[in-house]
């Protein structure tokens, strides 16, 4: 794993402080933090645009059989990975370069009683740990962004892929406007942590990394209409305890206007889309 790489993403996304200050907020909430629900939990959940409703958009296209074997690309906090488990019965493993965000995965799979069908590795998406031909998917959210080398990721991808198997992607692309971006956002807090592909640029690395498209389409508008709810929530005081700003801290109401702003000038785009491994 490049330590360099590992350490950077870590300290913009979590600190060795983050279960601790997760499982006090949800007792401040009057929860029990050993027996927990998906709804309890929802606002830290799932760190990407468009919360639970963009995944399970993304899951209900893949044509998912029970019992099928899922790997959760980043899976932050394990949001993806649970929401997979629970409502399409599948086995899954997430893999994130970031420990602390593995370990708060871990304890809210256990708190949820999903742990028999789902495990959590730290490791690095460009160097996967795991054995080759052993997915029937992989599932990437809003993690592609963060890869200094696509072509290998994407390589990785392929790899534990079983034939024919699917990458189901929903991911932040760079828009037409190549202006730069107002920083932070929520997947870096300057350009030399973002690693936005355009839209041309990541199929043309998905086909040469040895996938054919089957479906896509554009998401930016749903995104800004989430992003442009949740800012104004933010902006009158409306959230409760349990939300991101836990796991990012007070920058995070600027992440969010700034995701806003740059979805609107056009700077970003959002995409979601399956391809399938080539047969060779």
């Amino acid at each position: 794993m490049n330590s360099t790489h590992q350490d950077l993403l870590t300290s913009h996304y979590a600190d060795e402080h983050l279960t601790t200050r997760l499982r006090e907020a949800i007792i401040a909430e009057g929860l029990d933090p050993e027996k927990l629900t998906l709804d309890d939990i929802a606002a830290i959940d799932q760190l990407h645009v468009g919360g639970r409703r963009s995944s399970r958009q993304l899951a209900e296209q893949a044509g998912f059989l029970p019992g099928q074997k899922v790997l959760d690309l980043g899976c932050g906090t394990g949001g993806s990975s649970r929401l997979l488990v629970d409502e399409h019965g599948l086995q899954v493993i997430g893999v994130d370069i970031t420990q602390p965000f593995v370990d708060v995965a871990q304890w809210l799979t256990q708190a949820t009683g999903l742990t028999a069908r789902t495990q959590f590795v730290c490791g690095d998406a460009q160097n996967l740990p795991l054995e080759d031909a052993s997915f029937d998917a992989v599932w990437s959210q809003h993690t592609l962004m963060n890869l200094p080398d696509l072509a290998k990721g994407l390589a990785e991808a392929n790899r534990v892929l079983k034939p024919n198997g699917s990458l189901l992607l929903h991911e932040v692309l760079q828009g037409d406007n190549l202006e730069p971006l107002a920083f932070p956002v929520p997947w870096a807090d300057n350009a030399s942590t973002s690693h936005l592909q355009s839209l041309s640029q990541l199929e043309e690395q998905l086909t040469a990394a040895g996938f054919v498209k089957i479906k896509q389409q554009e998401v930016t508008e749903q995104a800004l209409n989430w992003r442009q709810k949740h800012t104004d929530k933010e902006a009158r005081g409306q959230t409760g305890i349990l939300t991101p700003q836990l796991i990012f801290g007070p920058r995070f109401l600027h992440m969010g206007k700034n995701l806003m702003a740059n979805l609107a000038a056009g700077k970003v785009r959002l995409i979601e889309g399956i391809w399938q491994k080539a047969s060779k």
